[in-house]
């Protein structure tokens, strides 16, 4: 596969880099906190606390690193821009190509536990029949897809950038699964490119999230415009800041370490199921994955360009969607609108799935549910 537009990749972080971060962390300095409950004004000092001093003494970034390099990993060059992806062959008699979208403030390493799962299901007590082979990029703009100064892109782009990956690498009919922005990535190929789409599968909703869309709500409906009220009164926030300001923000979390954890370790514990406390969904490995690969491609900034994006442009979802489409909603969940919503836009809904545990982040926190019900909603689709 490999070639002039295809290349093998390594990810190799410099041990000055790492030394670098380190002594950052030794120095860091700590706000205080008002004398009220711990993360009701955002991230708790006390969690930072402990979450620095496991990074700066405990946590050992080269076993994140030799984990993704455990994966086939390549660079394709597509509209300007270097596209990270991993691209992982299926163990079955007719694997079916797989595109998995992360989102903000996602990367790769969230499907560290789904990949294998996916592509090898008759060694995790699945049959092989359902084996995927899995191709995950990382999105423009994000971590191993970031060069400084590079083009930004917005979903609709990103979009059609993931449909010339999967023709490349030889795929003119494949399926696609995502969350966050990743959902919007699939239900905007599901609109546009659905000639080529299998199905699509969300564990995200992506629909807009407008109170007028609905004159007579349903009980069902009125729950979802109360869950959408509170979001928007104090969840938004970041989206704000993102959307409006992205650059300014970008000095402070590029600077430091601690400042760019504390913005990604408060959404871990608002967006899983986590009980107030990120560690009962997450491991601090995993979220100091996330975060170190953030830090240290320093693409923080070009992260947040989707946001922009969508606050200054149109929807970028447009029209119906008629492709096969699966849901997972998961009860953490940023939000989770109705299914009588949802089909106003997705037309040809086949599974709707409501979960017992999980949240934002399911790939991380409910591997092996998200993996089952990926595998029975693509089983009976042609």
């Amino acid at each position: 596969m490999a070639g002039a537009e295809i290349r093998p990749f390594r990810l190799a972080v410099r041990d000055d880099a790492v030394a670098d971060l380190k002594r950052r962390l030794a120095q860091a300095r700590l706000p205080d906190e008002a004398p009220e409950s711990p993360w009701r004004y955002g991230a708790s000092v006390e969690f930072m606390r402990l979450l620095v001093d496991y990074w700066a003494t405990g946590y050992d970034w080269r076993k994140t690193e030799a984990a993704l390099n455990a994966h086939p990993q390549f660079v394709a060059s597509i509209d300007g821009i270097d596209v990270h992806f991993m691209k992982v062959e299926g163990r079955g008699p007719n694997p079916r190509p797989l595109l998995l979208s992360h989102g903000w403030p996602g990367s790769v390493l969230e499907f560290m536990k789904l990949i294998p799962l996916l592509t090898d299901p008759a060694a995790h007590g699945g049959d092989a029949v359902d084996a995927f082979t899995v191709v995950a990029p990382s999105l423009p703009g994000y971590t191993l897809s970031y060069r400084p100064n590079q083009p930004r892109r917005a979903i609709p782009e990103i979009g059609a950038m993931f449909h010339e990956l999967m023709t490349r690498l030889g795929f003119s009919r494949y399926g696609a699964q995502g969350g966050d922005w990743g959902s919007f990535i699939t239900a905007w190929l599901g609109a546009n490119r659905a000639q080529h789409l299998r199905g699509i599968h969300l564990n995200m909703m992506p629909i807009r999230r407008d109170a007028a869309m609905f004159s007579h709500p349903s009980e069902a409906e009125r729950r979802f415009l109360g869950e959408l009220e509170r979001f928007l009164k104090e969840e938004t926030g970041y989206q704000w800041i993102q959307g409006t300001r992205p650059q300014t923000l970008a000095f402070g979390l590029a600077d430091s370490p601690v400042g760019l954890a504390a913005w990604i370790a408060e959404k871990y514990r608002a967006w899983t199921d986590c009980d107030g406390d990120p560690r009962n969904a997450l491991s601090m490995d995993e979220m100091l994955g996330n975060i170190s690969l953030y830090w240290f491609t320093n693409c923080i900034g070009a992260s947040f360009w989707p946001y922009y994006a969508r606050m200054h442009g149109p929807w970028p979802i447009d029209g119906k969607i008629g492709v096969p489409t699966g849901y997972c909603e998961f009860p953490r969940e940023i939000l989770r609108p109705p299914r009588a919503a949802a089909e106003r836009v997705f037309t040809d809904i086949r599974r709707w799935s409501v979960m017992p545990q999980g949240g934002h982040f399911a790939a991380l926190e409910q591997p092996e549910a998200l993996a089952r019900e990926i595998r029975a909603f693509y089983r009976p689709l042609a």
